[in-house]
């Protein structure tokens, strides 16, 4: 079986990380087209052996991308699997052209309100509606987004559950490495410290964090993430006087690193540490990872009311910390008993600051690791992506060879072949948004 991705970057972001773990175990033959931005993941995926090609695509409406995806499409793929809104959009739509008809999409960050950390909109859902029809199959990452896709109208018979999965062990407490991150930060080894990672954009509702940890004095936050928000989040900081004890890290590695696995030596850099020393706020490259910030930390905090599964919060739990959470279907669709360490919160500062003075007085301590991350292994979630391409593929008519339209010479603008698909321009919408990037 030979199965292309088309995912919409390849930046830092749970989407890409899950990619990559997935790749490492499906059995099949794969290749990757990103759309934009090959970003840090391209290289991890390089490194593992998959290729990855980057089409270039200048912008939300570069609909020259179609003919040159439909070209890459061509390539003999036996099925086409997209990832993230605007790869979803242009990946069915390329995947007709090029006459594959067995095209999943995992719909990784669909929310009530939210798409990718940006605001729905009738254009944006009308675009996702029309498009979905022309693949095999969706593929939602927790039943919370299976039911807001059948609200959506999409046929119950299309929709697949396949939840994200992690690599337990690389989260696992390592005592040395919070002491190293503790040094290399300048903080108190007994300091009460918090965490806290993610998109650091409206929707994700760090606000609600950091106004809380300016009112618990000499309390430390870890912030790992990059975004729009950053400097919003910097300036609230240093007005409440507490710009010392919140730390903006910038984007920290995540799951899989494109060379080391969190907790070896690289470059010279030690357990938990980044390749390059002492942490630089704002590079990728110098600082904790992911599983050294979670080690170095006593309480993880995700503020956001929307998610669409919790990889963070998942991720915080196989490190044995406390959790507050404001949504993570990962645990809230399961019994109590699954997650005992995680707890729900309403998005109000004065309720997180008390459930935090309570974790503070119970001291630190790591609990142990739920069945919740037991049960969300990323290789069971490779296990049924499979099973899904083996019933798309089952089911799927044969290619037609056919093609639609030649694929432009390089550096050449081709026209979009407006035969193939008719589509509703989301710039008509009374609320148009560009397509979201992530």
């Amino acid at each position: 079986m030979k199965v292309l991705h088309v995912i919409t970057d390849l930046d830092a972001g749970g989407a890409q990380q899950q990619l990559r773990l997935l790749l490492r175990r499906l059995p099949a033959h794969c290749e990757v087209v990103t759309l934009t931005r090959p970003g840090p993941v391209a290289a991890g995926i390089e490194a593992d052996g998959t290729p990855v090609t980057h089409l270039g695509m200048t912008g939300d409406r570069d609909l020259t991308a179609l003919p040159r995806l439909a070209g890459l499409i061509r390539g003999g793929y036996d099925l086409v699997h997209t990832h993230l809104y605007r790869a979803c959009v242009y990946g069915r739509i390329a995947a007709r052209m090029a006459g594959v008809r067995a095209v999943v999409a995992t719909e990784h960050s669909l929310g009530d309100a939210v798409i990718e950390g940006r605001r729905l909109t009738r254009g944006v859902r009308a675009l996702y509606r029309a498009t979905e029809r022309l693949g095999t199959a969706t593929v939602a990452v927790s039943d919370t987004v299976a039911a807001r896709l059948r609200r959506w109208g999409v046929p119950e018979q299309r929709i697949h559950v396949v939840p994200n999965g992690i690599e337990a062990h690389r989260f696992a407490f390592d005592p040395a490495a919070r002491a190293l991150v503790r040094t290399r930060l300048g903080l108190p080894l007994d300091a009460f410290v918090i965490g806290g990672a993610g998109r650091l954009v409206p929707g994700k509702r760090f606000d609600v964090l950091v106004r809380a940890v300016t009112q618990l004095p000499g309390v430390h936050l870890l912030l790992a993430g990059a975004g729009p928000e950053r400097e919003t989040l910097r300036r609230m900081a240093e007005q409440f006087g507490s710009g010392d004890r919140i730390h903006l890290l910038g984007e920290r590695d995540g799951a899989v690193d494109a060379a080391f696995d969190g907790r070896s030596t690289v470059g010279g850099g030690p357990v938990g540490w980044g390749p390059g020393g002492p942490a630089a706020e704002g590079r990728a490259a110098d600082g904790p990872d992911i599983p050294g910030l979670l080690s170095a930390i006593d309480v993880f905090v995700s503020p956001s009311p929307d998610e669409a599964f919790g990889l963070a919060v998942l991720e915080a739990l196989g490190s044995g910390l406390p959790v507050l959470h404001g949504s993570c279907p990962a645990v809230d669709e399961l019994p109590a008993d699954q997650a005992p360490g995680a707890r729900r919160f309403s998005l109000g500062v004065h309720e997180l600051g008390t459930a935090l003075r309570e974790l503070r007085r119970e001291g630190p301590g790591r609990l142990p690791v739920p069945p919740v991350v037991r049960r969300y292994d990323i290789a069971r979630s490779a296990e049924a992506l499979t099973a899904v391409y083996a019933e798309v593929l089952a089911g799927a008519p044969a290619r037609r060879r056919t093609p639609v339209a030649a694929p432009p010479q390089q550096g050449r603008a081709a026209a979009f072949p407006t035969a193939a698909v008719s589509l509703p321009d989301p710039s008509r919408s009374p609320d148009p948004t560009p397509l979201p990037n992530r």
